[in-house]
C-alpha cells in the first residue's frame, strides 16, 4: 500500500528536459539570461574558456529547484555555471567526490569552519571532538526533552480551522530543541526566529551588506553564549558549550572562534534543515493519507519512512567542494582549485540507484540514500536529527486525526540555497 505510492513528474522537469540541452553539447535554454545576471555575481576564478550550462539563479529554476536539478542530471550532468561553478547531479559522481576527500577537498570556505571546511588529518581530530558530543547517551538522554516540545507545540497549534505550519510548527520547533540541545535559555526563541526570517529574506534579496549585518548579529549571540560558560555558569555534563570549553585539540583547549564556529555550523544548520524536514514530510503525509493512516497504527516505521521521503524531497539543496588536482568526472575536465556543488536533491532521486525514485518504497537500501551525507564528512548529528523528526512526527500524528492540505491554497516553495516550503497552509484535524 504505502510503499507504492506515486507522485506524478512536474510539467517544468518534462518542460526543461525537452527544451533544454547541455551547452558543451548544445545552447541551453536556461542559460538565456546569463548576460543580464553576470553583472551580479563575481568572474574571479572563473575558468577560462568554459561555457556556463546552466543558471541556478534563473526563474525557471527558481521556481521549481526539484524538477529543475531532475532535468540538469538527465541532461547535463556535470555542468558549469558562473555562479556555482561546477554541479555535479548524478548519485554516482556525488558519492565519488564525498568518499575521494583527497581530490574534492571540504576546505572551500575562507573563514573558518569547524570542523566542515576541514581534510584528513585536522579535520579527524576535530571530529573526534564533535562525535563525543552525539554519543547515543547524550542522543537518549534529550529524547524525553524534545519529545515535550514537541508535544506542546502540536497541542498548541490544534483548534484552529487552519495553520500555517512552517511558522506555527516547523521553525519553532527547530529553534526550540536547538536551544534544549545546547541548554540556551529559552529567551533566544524569539530572537533565533527572527534572526532566521530575517536571513531568508535577506538571502532571497541577495543583499550582501544585510546578509553581513546579521551575520555579526549571530556571531554577538554565539559570543554571549560562550562568555556566560567561560565564567562557570554551566557545568560540562548537561551543556555542550560547557564541553566544548573544556576539549582540546592538538594538546591545547578550542579557541573561542574555534568553539564559535562548531556553535554557528550546528545552530544555522540545524534550524535551517530540520524546518525544511518538518514541513517537507507534513505536506507529503497531507497528501498521502494511506501513509498518513499507517503510520498512525504503526509508528515503528516512522524513521525510514521520514529518510524515504527526504529522500525524494530533500531538505538540503548542496554542498560544496574544491578540487585540489586536475580530474575528469563525467566526461568533463575540471582544473585543481575549481568551486564544485554536489547537488544532494539530484543525487536522491537519481534512477540508476533508485528504481522507480518517484515512488514511496520502504525496501530501499538506506546505505544509499545521501541524506545526511557518506565519508568521512557523514553528518554526525544524524542520530540526533531522527531523533527529533520522529518525535516531531509522531506527536503530529498521535494528536490529530487528519492532515489535509487547504483547499485553494498551495505551499509557497522555498528558493535556494533553502529547501523545501516558505509557507504550508494545512487543515489540522483534532
Amino acid at each position: 500500500m504505502a510503499e507504492s505510492l506515486r507522485r506524478s513528474t512536474s510539467p517544468l522537469a518534462e518542460k526543461l528536459s525537452r527544451e533544454d540541452s547541455c551547452p558543451h553539447k548544445g545552447t541551453s535554454a536556461l542559460a538565456s539570461n546569463q548576460a543580464d545576471q553576470a553583472a551580479s555575481h563575481t568572474a574571479a576564478g572563473v575558468p577560462n574558456g568554459i561555457e556556463t550550462d546552466w543558471d541556478p539563479r534563473s526563474a525557471e529554476v527558481l521556481r521549481d529547484q526539484r524538477a529543475a536539478y531532475d532535468s540538469m542530471r538527465e541532461r547535463c550532468p556535470v555542468a558549469f555555471s558562473e555562479f556555482m561553478h561546477w554541479s555535479l547531479f548524478r548519485h554516482e559522481d556525488i558519492e565519488r567526490a564525498l568518499l575521494d576527500h583527497e581530490t574534492f577537498s571540504n576546505a572551500v570556505s575562507q573563514h573558518l569552519t569547524v570542523p566542515n571546511g576541514m581534510d584528513p588529518p585536522e579535520h579527524t581530530a576535530y571530529r573526534a571532538i564533535i562525535d563525543r558530543c552525539f554519543t547515543p547517551e547524550r542522543v537518549d538522554a534529550f529524547a524525553p526533552v524534545c519529545r515535550g516540545i514537541a508535544a506542546d507545540l502540536v497541542r498548541n497549534m490544534l483548534g484552529r480551522d487552519e495553520v500555517e505550519l512552517i511558522a506555527d510548527l516547523a521553525l519553532p520547533f527547530s529553534v526550540y530543541v536547538q536551544c534544549a540541545h545546547l541548554n540556551w535559555p529559552t529567551t533566544l526563541h524569539e530572537p533565533l526566529i527572527r534572526w532566521t526570517r530575517r536571513n531568508y529574506e535577506a538571502n532571497l534579496k541577495r543583499d550582501r551588506h544585510i546578509t553581513s549585518e546579521i551575520a555579526r548579529e549571530f556571531e554577538a549571540l554565539i559570543d554571549d553564549m560562550i562568555e556566560a560558560r567561560s565564567q562557570g555558569q554551566s557545568k560540562p555534563e548537561d551543556d555542550l558549550t560547557a564541553v566544548l570549553l573544556n576539549e582540546r585539540v592538538w594538546g591545547r583547549p578550542l579557541s573561542n572562534e574555534e568553539i564559535a564556529s562548531i556553535l554557528r555550523n550546528w545552530t544555522v544548520g540545524e534550524i535551517g534543515s530540520i524546518s525544511a524536514a518538518v514541513g517537507i514530510v507534513a505536506y507529503y503525509l497531507a497528501q498521502h493519507v494511506d501513509l498518513q493512516q499507517q503510520l498512525r497504527t504503526q509508528p515503528s516505521l516512522l524513521d525510514a519512512a521520514i529518510d524515504e521521503i527526504l529522500r525524494m524531497f530533500g531538505p538540503l539543496v548542496a554542498n560544496r567542494r574544491i578540487t585540489t588536482r586536475p580530474v575528469e568526472i563525467g566526461g568533463r575536465k575540471i582544473g585543481a582549485g575549481e568551486r564544485i556543488s554536489l547537488m544532494w536533491i539530484a543525487g536522491n532521486r537519481d534512477g540508476r540507484v533508485f528504481d522507480d525514485p518517484d515512488s514511496f518504497r520502504l525496501d530501499r537500501d538506506p546505505a544509499k540514500n545521501l541524506l545526511y551525507g557518506a565519508g568521512v564528512h557523514v553528518c554526525p548529528g544524524a542520530p540526533l536529527a531522527r531523533l527529533e523528526l520522529r518525535m516531531i512526527t509522531e506527536e503530529l500524528l498521535r494528536q490529530t486525526t487528519a492532515i489535509e492540505p487547504v483547499p485553494g491554497k498551495t505551499p509557497v516553495n522555498a528558493i535556494f540555497p533553502s529547501s523545501g516550503y516558505a509557507t504550508l497552509p494545512l487543515c489540522i484535524k483534532r
